[in-house]
C-alpha cells in the first residue's frame, strides 16, 4: 500500500461513524418532501451540513446546489456524484413515525436516500481530503426536478455544473434487490421516455348523424389501437419501442359527438436511434390513421429523456468498488428498465454510470417505487456512501482515471421532436 492510500477499512470506519447521523438526516428529508423546483428546504439542509464540514457549497439558480472537494491538479478532472432532490405528488401510506408531513407529497422514489448517500459520500471524502488522502477532486451535484420532463439535469447543465468534470456516478434505489446488493449494467440501463399528446377536433354533432361530422370519439379509438401497432411495425422491434396511452378524454353526454378529445401517453424506446426516428413517425402515423374520419389532429411530442447509457470502464470501476466494500457476491446484472431517468443528460456530456442500490429487507415485504407504501431498508444509506466513496478513491492501475479514459458522448439531436417543455408527468 502506498503512503496515504485510502483503504477499505478507512472508508468503513468513517462511514460507520456517520451512519446514525445520516439516517436521521434522511428521515428529516423524508418528513419534509418537496416537489420539483420547489426543493428550497432540502437544498438549505444539505448546504448547512456541508458547510458544517468546512466545505463551501454553491447554491444553483432556483433550487439545488453543488459542492467541490479537493483541488484540480494538472491533467485531472473532477468526478461528479449526483443526487436528485424532488419528491412525488403521491400521498404517503407507510405509517412511519417520520412519514411525510406535507399533504399529498412523498419521497416514494427514494430521492431522500439518494441525497443522503451523496451527502454522506461527500462527508467521507472531505475527511479524507483533510488527511491529504484524496487524490481525485470531486464535485457533489444535488439536482432538482428529476421527476418532471425533460428533467432538472438540463437546468443544472445549463449552469455549467459539468465544467471540469470527467466522469459522473449516481445510485438509484431498487427494492427488487436486497440491501447490500448493487445492480449494474454496461450500456443502456434505462429507456428513453417521451410524452405524447394527441388532440382530435371536428365540428361535432348528433350521434344519430355521424356522417355529417367528424366522429372524434371513433377516431380516438382508432388512434389508441392502431398507432402503437403501426409504430411497432415501422421501427426495428429490437429497439423495444412502446407507446402506451394513460389518459383519454372526450365528450360528456351519450347522444352528442364532441368537438374535441384528447389522448395522452408515453413513448418509450430502449434504443437511442429508434428514439430519434420516432419523432417524425408518431405525427405521420396519427395523421394517416385519423385522416379517413374527417377530423383534424394535433400531436405534441415532448422529448423527455434519452436512455441512461453506462460507460463500460465506469461500470468496471464501480463494480470493483462494490466488491471491495460489500463482498465478491454483491454485484448483480440488472435488467434494462423502461423507466426514464434524467441522469441520461449528464451522461450525454461525460462518461459515467448509474447503478441500482438494493433497499429491500431480506425476507421482508416486497415494495416498489412510486407507490405510497414504499419502505426502504435504511442500511442502504451507509452502503451507498461506502460504494461511492470507494468508487472515487480506487487507485488500482487498471482503474486509473488520470488522465480520463476516453469517452465519446452520445449524439442527441432532436429530429422531428419539439423543443422540450416542462411537464408534471414523471418520465
Amino acid at each position: 500500500m502506498n503512503p496515504g492510500e485510502v483503504t477499505v477499512a478507512t472508508i468503513h470506519e468513517i462511514a460507520d461513524g456517520l451512519e446514525a447521523e445520516l439516517i436521521e438526516f434522511r428521515r428529516d428529508l423524508h418528513a419534509h418532501p418537496e416537489l420539483a423546483r420547489t426543493e428550497s428546504r432540502t437544498t438549505r439542509r444539505i448546504a448547512e451540513r456541508l458547510s458544517e464540514a468546512g466545505l463551501q457549497p454553491r447554491l444553483l439558480r432556483g433550487t439545488g446546489l453543488i459542492c467541490d472537494i479537493g483541488e484540480i491538479k494538472a491533467g485531472a478532472r473532477r468526478v461528479a456524484l449526483r443526487a436528485d432532490l424532488d419528491a412525488l405528488p403521491i400521498a404517503e401510506a407507510t405509517g412511519l413515525p417520520f412519514a411525510s408531513r406535507n399533504t399529498g407529497i412523498s419521497h416514494a422514489c427514494g430521492h431522500d436516500v439518494h441525497a443522503t448517500v451523496v451527502l454522506g459520500a461527500g462527508l467521507v471524502l472531505a475527511r479524507l481530503a483533510e488527511r491529504d488522502m484524496l487524490t481525485r477532486p470531486v464535485r457533489l451535484i444535488f439536482q432538482p426536478a428529476e421527476e418532471v420532463m425533460p428533467g432538472g439535469a438540463l437546468d443544472v447543465i445549463e449552469q455549467g455544473v459539468l465544467e471540469g468534470v470527467g466522469r459522473a456516478y449516481a445510485v438509484h434505489c431498487d427494492p427488487r434487490f436486497d440491501v447490500g446488493i448493487v445492480g449494474s449494467r454496461i450500456g443502456a440501463i434505462t429507456s428513453a421516455s417521451d410524452q405524447v399528446t394527441v388532440t382530435v377536433s371536428s365540428t361535432g354533432g348528433h350521434t344519430s348523424r355521424p356522417h355529417l361530422t367528424g366522429d372524434v370519439v371513433y377516431a380516438i379509438g382508432e388512434i389508441i389501437t392502431q398507432v402503437p401497432a403501426i409504430i411497432g411495425r415501422r421501427l426495428d422491434p429490437r429497439s423495444g419501442v412502446n407507446l402506451t396511452w394513460g389518459m383519454v378524454e372526450a365528450g360528456n353526454t351519450a347522444n352528442a359527438i364532441p368537438t374535441h378529445g384528447i389522448v395522452k401517453g408515453t413513448l418509450r424506446c430502449l434504443d437511442e436511434k429508434a428514439w430519434h426516428a420516432a419523432g417524425d413517425l408518431v405525427d405521420d402515423v396519427v395523421r394517416q390513421v385519423a385522416g379517413p374520419f374527417g377530423v383534424t389532429t394535433e400531436v405534441s411530442h415532448v422529448r423527455g429523456v434519452p436512455p441512461v447509457v453506462n460507460q463500460e470502464s465506469a461500470v468496471a470501476r464501480i463494480d470493483m468498488a462494490a466488491r471491495q466494500m460489500l463482498g465478491d457476491d454483491s454485484v448483480r446484472l440488472t435488467e434494462q428498465s423502461l423507466g426514464g431517468e434524467d441522469f441520461a443528460w449528464i451522461l450525454n456530456s461525460v462518461g459515467g454510470a448509474m447503478v441500482r442500490l438494493g433497499v429491500h429487507t431480506p425476507g421482508g415485504k416486497r415494495y416498489d417505487i412510486h407507490q405510497s407504501d414504499l419502505i426502504i431498508d435504511e442500511r442502504a444509506i451507509a452502503i451507498g456512501v461506502k460504494l461511492l466513496s470507494r468508487t472515487v478513491t480506487l487507485t488500482s492501475p487498471e482503474m486509473s482515471l488520470t488522465p480520463d479514459m476516453p469517452w465519446t458522448p452520445q449524439v442527441l439531436g432532436t429530429p422531428g421532436v419539439k423543443k422540450p417543455q416542462p411537464s408534471t408527468d414523471h418520465p
